[in-house]
């Protein structure tokens, strides 16, 4: 048996600290992050995309009020709450904020170039100016870019393929939250020709307007509506669904979520999907890695999920091309 002095065994003791591997260490402190949404906090796609980035971060060893605090913050896509919770976040000092959507994205870098930052559901984030590239963001921020101006095309043929009457398809969508918006209408327009329509751009700027665009819109003759991705859209996705609904407008919505609250057909991302990939980003950085060295991502795959209920109210019957590539049908 080998006798240790007290302090021999301090030394001992001190040492096994110093050689404990620093990742764990750091993991072991409490840490704390931000999570912003253009969401407001009781809306079910709020909770699920929550309960998901959860999950995933518990998987790789995150137990919130063990070792990670996590600070929601539901700016319900406006203006001035995205400014004043992005102010609140930076002046707490938080390690680490999460950002989802363009609006908030933007919010938060205005605030903040030192802290890092994870994004989710962002729009072509290198062509906005947020990343320097995606192989090499080089500043405080990167993510997941969940969409490119090709898929204006690709929504204009699904509208089509599903409605082959529509001549005149509309481009809702609100300037101030997509701002990007210009990229998607020319590949939009780019592909109008090809389909024999004529598409027209929808702005609006709150619920009120698209009620009234909607009313308008409707009385043209086979018409047909894209919504644009962003947070606008999704935050007032039900005033949109219902709209459509009302008019018999066969409407192409670019998030799933849409798609299960009613809307007739959905081609894009996945936000639950993009939080869990969001929480890789959050353990890597929390444990060293600094954003500028971690990759952009972009989704693997981009589902498509028809709504046939809301087909038949319509008097639609969806191709069975369109059913056959679908990731999801809803009856």
């Amino acid at each position: 048996m080998v006798n240790l002095s007290k302090r021999d065994f301090i030394t001992l003791l001190g040492g096994a600290a110093a050689a404990w591997p620093l990742n764990a260490r750091a993991q072991q402190r409490m840490r704390r992050i931000g999570v912003m949404m253009p969401l407001v906090e009781s809306d079910p796609e709020a909770r699920a995309v929550a309960a998901a980035f959860e999950r995933r971060l518990a998987s790789i060893g995150w137990a919130i009020s063990h070792n990670l605090q996590i600070d929601y913050r539901f700016a319900s896509a406006d203006g001035q709450r995205i400014e004043k919770h992005a102010r609140e976040l930076v002046e707490s000092d938080v390690d680490l904020i999460v950002a989802r959507s363009t609006p908030v994205l933007a919010g938060v870098l205005e605030r903040t170039r030192t802290i890092p930052i994870v994004f989710a559901q962002v729009v072509d984030a290198e062509r906005q100016g947020f990343v320097k590239s995606f192989s090499h963001p080089g500043g405080n921020a990167t993510g997941i870019s969940n969409f490119e101006p090709s898929f204006g095309g690709k929504w204009l043929e699904l509208l089509k393929q599903v409605a082959p009457h529509v001549e005149k398809p509309g481009v809702i969508f609100n300037p101030a939250a997509a701002p990007y918006l210009d990229h998607f209408l020319r590949s939009i327009e780019a592909a109008a020709p090809s389909f024999a329509v004529k598409p027209v751009a929808i702005p609006v700027h709150n619920s009120i307007e698209i009620e009234h665009a909607l009313d308008s819109f409707a009385s043209e003759r086979n018409a047909g509506l894209v919504v644009a991705p962003d947070a606008f859209t999704i935050f007032h996705r039900r005033t949109i669904i219902a709209g459509a609904a009302k008019h018999r407008v066969p409407t192409v919505y670019p998030f799933r979520v849409c798609a299960a609250d009613g809307g007739l057909i959905a081609y894009g991302g996945d936000s639950t999907d993009a939080f869990r990939q969001a929480a890789w980003y959050v353990d890597r950085v929390l444990k060293g890695t600094k954003p500028a060295d971690l990759p952009v991502q972009v989704p693997s795959k981009y589902p498509l999920v028809v709504n046939l209920k809301t087909a038949k109210a319509l008097g639609l019957d969806i191709p069975a091309v369109v059913l056959a590539r679908a990731d999801e049908v809803i009856e």
